[in-house]
């Protein structure tokens, strides 16, 4: 049996690193290779995005006669503390405040939001309700109630934030001009409060911004659809009426809106102007359950519209093929690497009593591989998006090199969605108070000298 398997070997199996390869190792060295190819054919693409975000300015929208009017939503669980400097940056707009109106659903607080949101002039309604959790939930109620008070008609369309964040002052000028040119869904640039903190605060920024200037950018210009990203979106009002308010209740809610968009043929436009703060998660912990959360929330996206996403793929639909690479494959070819490396291990174990450090190797260049690939990534985004990363610079680069690391958490973190039969919606506890004045590239200290003033003059 021996000299079969060695005829065979010499036959079929090449050499790694000089090494001889018994069939074990050699199947091992197959998917790692076959992996990587796949890899390259389904996201090959998005280089392309880039190299078109990189030649090509974003889109400008034309200047209009502003009479729209818009409803400004904002979803808030215990966000007294931050939640005034959004409705700040609200009333400082660019674009006529008589036509505009902020409608803030405090979502099971336990705190003073509902109140300061009420003695900040906007339109507060309280929802009590432990048995369904989460933001769609709220955003259902909230729409309800005011379609009940008769004033739903009255807006064109409604923007739809999270209570940490903060608007640039022509934010709502710009989403305006991105809707009058004729989309009826709109997103925006994303950016980060809190970019410097850490490497997970950065990993989260700096993979935000990359969504809009080389993912929902590229796309703008191509005119296909853009992703809607947690916050931070408009959405016309028909489009609300035709789902009978807010329809979208699984654990990523954005993802699933843009899902049921681009299947009723509404592309999301994407407004670069438009620039937006929010704060990202600083614990590994508090990450690992929001990405747990995402990464579920992915998968029960596949489940339910996953069907219709892959009819449009082979109807050569473009924008149905990069929602099915955006929230399935990766996980799949990441998953097969690391499964079939773990049973070649045993397996070799099994069969010829020893450790193979070639497959220990596959899996590090596999690893490898990804390292280099999001740290190109982050390179690219870094450059072209320098002069609004708001951290000391020294700082940001340092970080640089902690993105990819950040990236491949989502490995682990994926399994541990999968395996997990339930995962439960966790509010994200945001601290950071700040008004647009107040980021620049020294935004963090800044705010830590300010946090540390309040907390000696509590005591």
């Amino acid at each position: 049996m021996d000299k079969i398997i060695d005829a065979i070997a010499h036959v079929m199996m090449p050499q790694l690193a000089g090494a001889y390869l018994n069939p074990v190792e050699n199947v091992g060295y197959y998917i790692s290779n076959i992996i990587g190819a796949l890899v390259l054919i389904f996201y090959s693409y998005q280089f392309f995005y880039i190299f078109l975000a990189m030649i090509r300015k974003p889109r400008k929208y034309k200047e209009t006669d502003q009479t729209k009017r818009y409803g400004v939503i904002i979803a808030a669980r215990n966000e007294e503390k931050v939640l005034p400097e959004l409705l700040k940056s609200i009333a400082a707009q660019t674009y006529p405040s008589d036509r505009v109106d902020v409608f803030v659903i405090a979502d099971n607080c336990e705190d003073r939001t509902a109140d300061v949101a009420r003695e900040m002039g906007a339109h507060v309604y309280e929802r009590n309700c432990k048995a369904q959790i989460g933001k769609g939930y709220a955003l259902r109620f909230l729409f309800n109630r005011i379609k009940a008070d008769g004033i739903f008609q009255n807006y064109d369309a409604y923007m739809i934030f999270d209570a940490d964040n903060v608007l640039t002052a022509n934010y709502i000028e710009e989403m305006d001009k991105a809707y009058c040119a004729g989309h009826r869904v709109v997103t925006s640039f994303r950016n980060s409060k809190n970019y410097g903190k850490n490497w997970i605060s950065s990993g989260y920024a700096l993979w935000f911004m990359r969504e809009s200037t080389h993912l929902n950018n590229p796309r703008s210009i191509l005119g296909t659809s853009s992703f809607i990203s947690g916050t931070g979106f408009m959405v016309d009002r028909e489009i609300i009426e035709r789902n009978n308010g807010w329809k979208h209740f699984l654990l990523t809610e954005d993802i699933e809106f843009t899902a049921d968009c681009i299947l009723h043929g509404d592309h999301v436009g994407y407004c670069h102007d438009a620039e937006f703060f929010d704060e990202q998660p600083e614990s590994f912990r508090q990450s690992w359950w929001q990405r747990k959360r995402w990464a579920k929330g992915l998968f029960q996206v596949f489940r339910y519209y996953g069907t219709g996403l892959l009819k449009g793929v082979f109807k050569l639909d473009w924008s149905c093929f990069d929602m099915t690479m955006n929230i399935m494959p990766a996980f799949i070819l990441s998953a097969v690497q690391c499964l079939s490396t773990a049973v070649l291990l045993i397996l070799n174990l099994i069969i010829y009593q020893t450790f193979s450090t070639t497959l220990v190797i596959c899996l590090t260049q596999f690893l490898l591989f990804g390292y280099i690939l999001f740290f190109i990534l982050g390179l690219l985004i870094f450059i072209a998006e320098w002069k609004r990363i708001r951290c000391n610079k020294f700082k940001a680069i340092l970080l640089l090199f902690t993105f990819p690391l950040f990236m491949l958490t989502y490995i682990p973190v994926s399994f541990s969605a999968f395996l997990s039969r339930s995962v439960t919606w966790k509010p994200v506890e945001h601290n950071r108070a700040m008004g647009i004045d107040e980021l620049s590239d020294d935004a963090e200290q800044a705010d830590e000298a300010r946090t540390s003033t309040d907390e000696v003059n509590t005591k």
